[in-house]
């Protein structure tokens, strides 16, 4: 299991759940490395402002990771962290290797919309 505070992803079984039960989820796929741990870091930190979305890690080296590594989106990927944006089960970006923190709320607020236009629309108590 890797040393994150993001949500644990350890089986297929999982990952089909949590696609299956929330509609915007974010994967992160690799291992304790300096570019991983950089990016699950920056992905502890937008998890407090998108709200919206499902943050979750999974180790590379286990077997459920050939759900995310075997997917066509990241079949040219050379580098880790596999970095996948799931939009009501489907996949809708996937980045490799390490991203700065503007570079993923980038991707963030193209697939699932900022954290301020999301509750823009909610009413009250809703």
């Amino acid at each position: 299991m890797l040393r994150t505070n993001l949500k644990h992803l350890e089986t297929e079984e999982e990952i089909r759940e949590v696609l299956a039960n929330r509609q915007n989820v974010v994967v992160c796929c690799g291992r304790m490395g300096p570019m991983c741990v950089l990016v699950y870091r920056i992905l502890e930190e937008l998890e407090r402002e998108y709200t919206h979305v499902v943050f979750c890690d999974q180790d590379f080296d286990i077997p459920a990771a050939g759900f995310i590594s075997d997917l066509p989106e990241c079949s040219s990927f050379m580098g880790l962290p596999f970095t996948v944006y799931f939009k009501n089960g489907r996949v809708v970006a996937a980045t490799t290797s390490v991203q700065r923190k503007a570079e993923i709320e980038e991707t963030l607020n193209a697939t699932f919309g900022t954290p301020a236009r999301v509750t823009e629309g909610l009413k009250p108590g809703s």
